[in-house]
């Protein structure tokens, strides 16, 4: 049998759909009285992927090595720090099975919250690179002939028909470089803006000031900071304790900054009004109101309901500000789309008119 000192440690990445998978149906299994060993077996002949069949069997070795369940998890990586903290606690204060379920209440929400904001993204950036690919493609294709047209017949051009077609002729020479060249910039500019972990903050910091947008991703962040914050304290963390695990769930640095700082604050002694007036601008982080609400629901000793409260109103909030960006931002783009077809219009049409009025004459 394998030691818990020479045990094997393997961190697996999960896809989120299967991870709720695992959590739910693991919360079921042990409801039932199944042991943890048999319960793992079964989640690992229904697993979908490799890889969670392979952290599943490390699990499992785990298990029979004698370590706990909360150990097994950790070194697998199959769960998140929230997850991870509810089953420590459940093992300790006999809630596991309860605790489990809240996690995996936690994963839907947190995925829930950032889909909303994803999925505001989406329609505009599909939109918008599919005028850019359809305006590339005429460019490329129709201008460098309207190009030997009007040099054939020599016809003067406006500036904005020099322009278009100087543009057209530069891609016919250099498109197959210019093009792919130009979309690879474009990916690598998102990934560091959006995704590399040094560097995303500066995403985060002007996706936060696009009108729509930002109020949303902040709804959102207050949202996730009502609910989550709300049942890890219902789950019987400590405060400072759940406001490390929620800035470990944000993607947001401003919000990871403050959540950090209230979490270092509250550990010196300090209570939540006393810890929210010396946050320089808390005021554009959490909105008067909700610190309000805080600030009573910890003198009152009901602070978790009060951050449910808080979870559910912000979400309804965010529900009606995707709603309302969604019929916001459609008449943006069709003015978009108009001006970019107007332009290749513009720049194709005046010159015709020109040739046409030299031929009557």
């Amino acid at each position: 049998m394998t030691t818990p000192k020479t045990a094997k440690i393997h961190r697996y990445r999960i896809g989120f759909k299967e991870r709720e998978y695992f959590t739910e149906n693991l919360a079921l299994l042990l409801r039932s009285a199944v042991p943890v060993g048999e319960a793992l077996e079964s989640l690992r002949t229904t697993a979908s992927s490799h890889s969670m069949k392979k952290a599943l069997k490390q699990m499992m070795d785990d298990i029979e090595a004698g370590r706990s369940l909360a150990d097994a998890l950790e070194r697998s990586g199959v769960v998140s720090f929230q997850t991870l903290a509810l089953v420590r606690l459940g093992e300790s204060s006999g809630r596991l099975v309860d605790n489990l379920q809240l996690a995996a209440m936690q994963e839907e929400k947190r995925h829930m919250f950032r889909s909303k904001v994803r999925s505001a993204m989406i329609y505009p950036s599909f939109v918008l690179g599919l005028t850019v690919i359809v305006g590339l493609g005429i460019s490329w294709l129709l201008l460098p002939r309207l190009a030997n047209t009007f040099s054939q017949l020599q016809v003067e051009l406006p500036l904005i028909s020099q322009v278009a077609i100087n543009f057209g002729l530069f891609l016919q020479q250099y498109g197959a470089i210019a093009v792919p060249g130009f979309l690879i910039g474009l990916g690598v500019l998102g990934y560091i803006l959006f995704a590399a972990p040094r560097t995303k903050a500066i995403g985060q910091r002007l996706l936060l000031k696009v009108p729509g947008i930002g109020k949303l991703m902040k709804e959102v962040e207050i949202a996730q900071f009502g609910y989550l914050l709300g049942t890890l304290l219902n789950a019987g963390l400590p405060v400072t304790k759940a406001l490390g695990l929620l800035a470990d769930a944000t993607q947001v640095p401003k919000y990871q900054r403050f959540y950090q700082s209230l979490a270092h604050s509250l550990e010196n002694g300090y209570s939540f009004k006393e810890s929210l007036v010396a946050y320089r601008h808390s005021n554009k982080i959490l909105p008067g109101a909700v610190q309000q609400m805080v600030v009573a629901g910890e003198r009152s000793g009901s602070l978790p309901e009060v951050l449910t409260t808080v979870g559910r109103t912000y979400e309804q909030k965010s529900d009606v500000t995707t709603a309302n960006l969604e019929a916001l931002i459609e008449p943006i783009l069709l003015v978009i789309v108009w001006i970019g077809v107007m332009l290749v219009a513009v720049a194709v049409i005046v010159p015709v008119y020109s040739l046409v009025g030299g031929l009557q004459r």
